[in-house]
């Protein structure tokens, strides 16, 4: 049996369906963005893209984690 996907990538199945965009688009997006850091670049992500506050989270730890990052 798999392993249960934990932490912020849980959210991505989510994430996908409910915002219709692929989790590599949003990353792309998120390293794109003139912003660095964490609580930036969450609200980026609820005010000019209309996220939730828990998805725009995990995915901004996800990527900054991945990158070495906050």
């Amino acid at each position: 049996m798999a392993t249960p996907v934990k932490g912020p990538a849980s959210y991505f199945p989510s994430i996908e369906k409910k915002y219709g965009r692929p989790i590599a688009e949003w990353k792309e997006l998120i390293h794109a963005s003139p912003l660095t850091k964490h609580m930036e670049l969450v609200t980026w992500l609820k005010t000019e893209h209309g996220l939730g506050h828990g998805h725009a989270n995990a995915l901004v730890a996800h990527t900054l984690a991945e990158a070495g990052g906050e």
